[in-house]
Parts: structure tokens; sequence; C-alpha cells
């Protein structure tokens, strides 16, 4: 190469390299104003999720969620499997896709959401799958009224209705405080969550166990052990629940709500010592709405109170 070529290249390289890294440069912000995005929520997972656009092709995996969508004015292009307990009939044709803990990876493709509403910490070993599908998954959780509190709050936002979403608390505010308003007795109940073949004693920190404390009832599994996995719930150990004598025993049911109940009288049966339990006795067993009680009620969460309270009634 001629001394003058070389001279034309070197001088070249300078501004080829200072090209290079303005072209970085811009790439890292686009980079970074393409995560950030138009809209952030963080969801319960402590995640942030950044959308484009309000987001408008929604799969629920929980009937929690689809029921707070629909009081949104918000849809769904894709729906959990309701057990016969579906919160909206307006969700009537919407197309399945599993659940919390069934999800259908193909089926949420084909669907092309915007964004999947999911359980944490359920769901929180979808989030990579989805990902590699390009969905975006925003994790929820209500074990508690507060827990749904929030959540309505944050899917109002992320729908673009945070004023909606305020009202609607409101609402369920305004109606719990007439329930809790009401006097109660000194009832003393133990909440099974009963699915085929499983059956399990509701703690205070469950939805269910937080339902009950709102409505004025007390829960007599407050002592027992929580499960490693799942530490909202203890098992159902028959020497305990005799000593604890509850007034009351309330069946949750998930999935066949008939198979569920017929399963826990069969279980009750193989023990004879439970026919000594005061709630046996007065024949004070009741089978709790699924569509109230199966899973997360949403914006029904007062009405769930409800018929707590009623049914502590004395």
């Amino acid at each position: 190469m001629k001394e003058s070529a070389r001279r034309r290249v070197a001088m070249l390289i300078p501004t080829i390299l200072l090209a290079g890294v303005m072209t970085g440069c811009g790439a890292m912000n686009a980079s970074q104003d393409a995560s950030e995005g138009k809209l952030v929520v963080e969801d319960f997972a402590g995640r942030k999720v950044a959308f484009d656009e309000t987001p408008k092709r929604i799969v629920a995996l929980g009937n929690g969620e689809l029921d707070i969508v629909y009081a949104l004015k918000g849809t769904l292009v894709g729906r959990p499997d309701d057990h016969g307990s579906l919160p909206n009939e307006a969700a009537r044709e919407v197309p399945i896709v599993g659940s919390v803990h069934t999800v259908d990876l193909e089926k949420i493709a084909a669907l092309r959401p915007d964004v999947v509403l999911g359980n944490h910490p359920i769901n929180d070993n979808d989030i990579p799958k989805l990902e590699r599908i390009g969905v975006k998954l925003v994790l929820t959780q209500a074990n508690s009224i507060e827990d749904i509190r929030r959540e309505i709050l944050l899917l109002g936002k992320m729908l673009g209705k945070e004023t909606l979403a305020s009202e609607t608390v409101d609402v369920m505010n305004r109606k719990l405080a007439d329930i809790k308003g009401r006097p109660k007795g000194a009832q003393r109940a133990l909440v099974v969550y009963g699915a085929p073949g499983t059956y399990l004693a509701a703690l205070p920190n469950s939805l269910a166990g937080n339902l009950l404390e709102t409505a004025g009832g007390y829960n007599v599994a407050s002592d027992f052990p929580s499960l490693q996995n799942f530490p909202q719930y203890a098992q159902l150990n028959a020497e305990r629940v005799i000593e604890a004598n509850p007034d009351l025993i309330l069946v949750m049911t998930h999935g066949d709500s008939e198979e569920v109940e017929k399963g826990f009288v069969r279980e009750m049966e193989s023990n004879p010592a439970w026919n000594s339990l005061a709630a046996v006795r007065n024949k004070r067993i009741h089978v709790l709405p699924s569509e109230l009680f199966g899973t997360n009620p949403g914006t029904r969460a007062a009405e769930a109170v409800e018929r707590l309270a009623e049914l502590l009634e004395p």
C-alpha cells in the first residue's frame, strides 16, 4: 500500500470508530426506550412489565382476574376452565387455555395475546416459557381482600381504567363496611379446601381465612402447622379438628363440586370421631358456592363475606 493510501486509512479509522460508538449508543438508547415502554406496571412479584400501548388482547388464567377485567370494561381472548362456575357469562364463548396450574402454551400462542394474567408464585416458572413465545406475563395473587384491592388497581392502570378501578374498590369497601357493622356471634369455623382426593384446612393467611375473619368468624385452624409448599393451608388432621370442635364446617370446592362434597363426607364417615363435633351434630356443614370460594372472587369479595356472615349466624 502506498504511503498516501495508508494516511487516508489512518485518518478514516477514528471516524469509523466514532460512528460505531454513536451507533452503539443509539441502539442502547433505543433498547432502553423499548424496555421502558409507554406503560409500565409493577406486578405482585415485584417485576416491572412494560407495554408500548394499552393491552387489548388479554388472557386470564384465573377466574378472579377474569371477573376484574370484565368489571373494568375489558374483554378476554383466552380464559381459564371454569368447572361450571364462570363468574361472567360474557366470557362463555372465549377459548379455554387451561388454568394457573395447567398452562396450555400452544393455545396461548395461537391467540397472540398482548398479556397473560397469572398467579404469583404458581406461574413464576412460566415466565421464561411465555417470553419465548413472545408473550408478557403479569403476576398477581389474592391471599386477602387487600390483595384483591391492589389487584383491581393494578389491572386498572394496565387497562387505562384507573378511575373506574378506584370506583370499583370504593364500592367494594362500602359493602364490606355495611357487613362488618352487623353484630357477630363468636362462631368457631373450620374452612376446608377440597379438590378431588385432597382436603386441607385454610389458615388465616389464606383468602378464605381472611374472608372468614372479615365476616366475624373465628378460624379454629389458626394454630395448625402450615404446609411448606402451600403456607396458606394445613393438613386436615382429624385429631386437631376434634380437639378444636368447630361450630360449623365450611367446604370450598375446586373442580367437581359434587365429587368433592361426596369425598369429604366419606372422609368424615371413615372416622366415627367426627360425629362428636358440634358442627356435625347440629348439621352445620356447608358447601360454599364455587363461584365465590372456589377461586379468587375478584370484585365479588364483599358478596363472599356476606355469604359467610349469614352462615355464621348462631
